[in-house]
């Protein structure tokens, strides 16, 4: 099994962290948030990652060599322009199309800590034959994805923009806040028909317009942080180190 780490980010929203690094080599109780996610995918049997670097990108790369690698077999995406997670996604193609289209791939964003069980939502992946599966929890958020009774994407609502689109109309609506974890069929890429640089929310809704089941997998019960800014770090830290969430450091 394959997965992919989104970590070409500018962190803005993490600054002054981010003035002289990227948002991957942001540190969390004495560990780069890259580590984190590798050594969590590692942990769920991964070993074959790519990465997508933008901002800093040789420093990234210079640190996961360092660290050996993780004990990982991986590549790197690099985009001279900022792709956005749909472009960023189909750029890595080549990579994590390999598998058959039975065996899906997970995309994992660097700035997500939680204890979704992966291997979990693996199996409800392939269990519902979904195109892709998403990590979604009951909580508050600026954007809401909107699934009917069978856990299914209809539609999203966005607050701030006072905007609701609905791809599927459906009489029961649950709105649940995306995690930034999924699970996804390598199929979806001859369905990618945006190019360039864009989003996979909007390829999702498309997608669900068009029939393709994108489902929810329900994370409330795991531990989960966006960590998009120095506050939550902090906090993150104390969490990790409160819990023991954060395991042990990697030996590497």
């Amino acid at each position: 099994m394959k997965a992919m780490v989104l970590a070409a980010g500018l962190g803005t929203r993490l600054r002054p962290l981010t003035n002289d690094r990227p948002k991957a080599l942001v540190e969390v109780g004495g560990r780069t948030l890259l580590e984190i996610t590798l050594t969590r995918l590692r942990d769920f049997g991964i070993h074959d990652v790519i990465i997508n670097v933008h901002h800093y990108a040789d420093m990234v790369m210079d640190h996961v060599k360092a660290a050996g690698n993780f004990g990982m077999h991986i590549e790197f995406s690099r985009e001279d322009v900022l792709l956005d997670t749909g472009g960023g996604l189909k750029k890595a193609a080549w990579f994590l199309s390999g598998n058959s289209d039975e065996d899906p791939f997970i995309l994992h964003n660097v700035d997500v800590i939680s204890t979704i069980d992966l291997q979990r939502m693996v199996e409800v992946h392939k269990k519902g034959e979904a195109l892709a599966t998403l990590a979604v929890q009951k909580r508050k958020t600026s954007r809401y994805l909107l699934f009917d009774e069978h856990a299914l994407l209809c539609g999203r609502r966005l607050v701030k923009e006072e905007k609701t689109e609905i791809a599927r109309p459906s009489q029961h609506l649950s709105e649940l806040a995306f995690s930034g974890i999924h699970v996804i069929s390598p199929r979806i890429f001859p369905l990618l028909t945006e190019e360039g640089i864009f989003s996979i929310i909007p390829a999702y809704l498309r997608l669900a317009a068009q029939g393709e089941k994108i489902q929810a997998f329900r994370a409330d019960e795991y531990y989960w942080r966006d960590l998009g800014k120095p506050e939550s770090v902090k906090r993150t830290a104390e969490d990790m180190k409160e819990k023991g969430l954060l395991g042990r450091a990697d030996p590497h």
